[in-house]
């Protein structure tokens, strides 16, 4: 068992999604069943669905800070801002070179660089006209270096490239850090700026997998039979992270405690994921949390609404939870659509408040369910009251086969 130097609590919560702006906001449209999908004109291709945020930038940034910076930037500026003061935290009093950032993302730079180069096309390709601020937009590590500059925080800062599981890894990051003493806080959780450039929609749309219904609301439907690709979206969710005896000490709400994760890897294909590998991550995640399968009540799953990517998951749940009569499960991209880099994070953010309130917000979008995606428990459509919930699953892949598990609990003094 941890001592309470070791032990690690969520003690803040800041996020955009397309479909809120704060957890509270966040979960009330979950259990509400409101999803937020638009269309928007994407360079060379015309109208496409994605998940846009509508956040006000410049509570945190001045105009000028906005034209310098990136759109990745300024959703991780405004997530950290609103996780700091959901802690309660005055960073002002915090020695700032102890606190860490660890951000997840699934790629970075490449909206940058399409804008460039699209804006010097109009002038003969003159180079003349390429942005200065090019090279420090561009870097891997800009979401967190953004949050770094603007909080003042001279700790370390940098970013995670895990794809889809990048929300995951932030945090975990951010645990290993905190009980290795490198940080006394930590700012942790994953970005998506993927909406703003259109290589990411023309990959998805060649390789079949890109979303198309009637309804933007309703194209975004995992598990369901007729479910035809993924929605982009763009958001961010960052999460305060302290000991637990620091926590205590300063009195912080405790949204939950992290007890277990895991992370390990395909080797097989770089889109196609393997069920297989995907339990073996969910057992590491419950072996180092010391808990079985029935000591799960609630399981956020990643499925995307790919053909494919739903079923490889599904099997490895019903094999992870076969003996467990009492796990629910949900999806949250069916509201959201894909986060990309952030759908982990913001995934558990929008299941957390189930310890307080004990409902399993629903999966929506779920008209005919798919066979092949069949779970126990799969909570579908109306939202799903428990007598209570405990613990809480997080699964997170993403390509070249890397996946991540997380497991949080409601905080209980005793362990």
């Amino acid at each position: 068992m941890f001592n309470l130097s070791e032990r690690i609590v969520i003690t803040g919560v800041g996020l955009t999604a397309p479909n809120g702006n704060s957890l509270s906001e966040f979960r009330r449209h979950l259990l509400e069943g409101y999803a937020c999908i638009q269309r928007i004109d994407m360079r060379y291709m015309g109208l496409v669905l994605a998940g846009v945020c509508s956040f006000n930038a410049t509570d945190y940034q001045s105009k000028k800070e906005l034209r310098v910076g990136t759109r990745a930037g300024s959703i991780g500026i405004y997530c950290a801002h609103k996780a700091l003061e959901s802690s309660g935290l005055n960073i002002q009093q915090i020695d700032k070179s102890r606190i860490g950032i660890y951000v997840g993302i699934t790629e970075h730079g490449n909206v940058e660089t399409e804008n460039e180069v699209y804006q010097i096309s109009k002038y003969g390709y003159d180079t003349r006209f390429w942005n200065h601020h090019h090279n420090p937009r561009t870097v891997a590590n800009n979401p967190a270096g953004e949050v770094s500059i603007n909080l003042g925080i001279t700790g370390p800062h940098y970013t995670l490239g895990g794809a889809c599981a990048g929300g995951n890894l932030g945090l975990i990051q951010g645990v290993q850090m905190l009980r290795l003493g490198e940080v006394d806080m930590a700012l942790v959780g994953g970005v998506s700026e993927s909406i703003h450039t259109f290589g990411i929609f023309a990959g998805f749309k060649n390789q079949g997998a890109l979303a198309e219904h009637v309804d933007p609301c309703k194209a975004s439907r995992p598990f369901d039979k007729a479910r035809n690709g993924i929605v982009i979206s763009e958001g961010g969710c960052f999460f305060t992270l302290e000991r637990l005896d620091a926590a205590l000490a300063r009195g912080a709400k405790i949204y939950g405690e992290i007890v277990g994760y895991g992370i390990n890897s395909d080797a097989e294909s770089a889109v196609l994921p393997n069920s297989q590998r995907q339990l073996e991550c969910i057992r590491l995640a419950l072996k180092q949390a010391n808990l079985r399968p029935q000591d799960i009540d609630i399981v956020n799953t990643h499925a995307t609404s790919t053909v494919l990517g739903d079923i490889r998951e599904c099997q490895a749940l019903r094999e992870a939870f076969k003996d467990s009569n009492k796990t629910y499960f949900n999806n949250t991209k069916s509201f959201i659509g894909h986060a990309m880099g952030a759908a982990g994070s913001l995934e558990l953010a929008g299941n957390l408040p189930a310890f307080e309130d004990h409902i399993v917000h629903p999966t929506i979008n779920v008209d005919e369910l798919d066979p092949e995606c069949a779970l126990n428990h799969l909570v579908i459509n109306q939202p799903k009251h428990l007598q209570k919930v405990d613990t809480i699953l997080n699964n997170s892949f993403g390509m070249l086969g890397i996946n991540s598990v997380v497991i949080v609990k409601r905080y209980n003094p005793v362990g």
